[in-house]
């Protein structure tokens, strides 16, 4: 469809087109980018066992940023394991979930990086893990009423 000028008409699932207050509009970030960003904001906080805020331990980071980001994920590594929700994945993408073996996890950041509420006396943090301590499997969080991995 043209304008009389010449100009094509510009429809709201274009890239370009204006939101409503003239601004471009923006897709909406990923569940798991929200889940990220939202744990960078808890960066400093101390590993506390059993923790969810303001002290963390790794699954319950994990669990609260997906609950900030409107996921309810379970609240330990063996309950995230077995959920509906998770999708293995052999490519991570940022915000994903990364496990060390069975009683670990923090969230991908990429390779060679993770970030969470790594161990006693450490802080929440961004982690680079080595040779002999990585993940061992990585989950994308599926989100109810989605299919695609976002």
């Amino acid at each position: 469809m043209q304008l009389a000028a010449g100009q094509p008409l510009a429809f709201a699932s274009q890239p370009d087109a204006a939101g409503p207050h003239g601004s471009p509009s923006k897709p909406p970030l990923p569940i798991r980018l929200k889940a990220y960003y939202w744990a960078l904001s808890q960066k400093g906080h101390p590993y506390v066992w059993g923790g969810t805020g303001p002290g963390y331990d790794c699954s319950g980071l994990v669990m609260m940023a997906y609950r900030h980001a409107g996921i309810h994920l379970p609240r330990s590594t063996y309950g995230m394991l077995t959920s509906p929700l998770l999708i293995r994945v052999r490519i991570p993408k940022i915000g994903d979930l990364a496990f060390y073996g069975t009683g670990h996890v923090e969230l991908f950041r990429k390779w060679g990086y993770t970030y969470g509420a790594h161990d006693f006396g450490t802080v929440v943090s961004l982690i680079r893990y080595g040779r002999y301590w990585r993940p061992t499997a990585f989950y994308a969080v599926r989100v109810p009423g989605h299919r695609k991995h976002g």
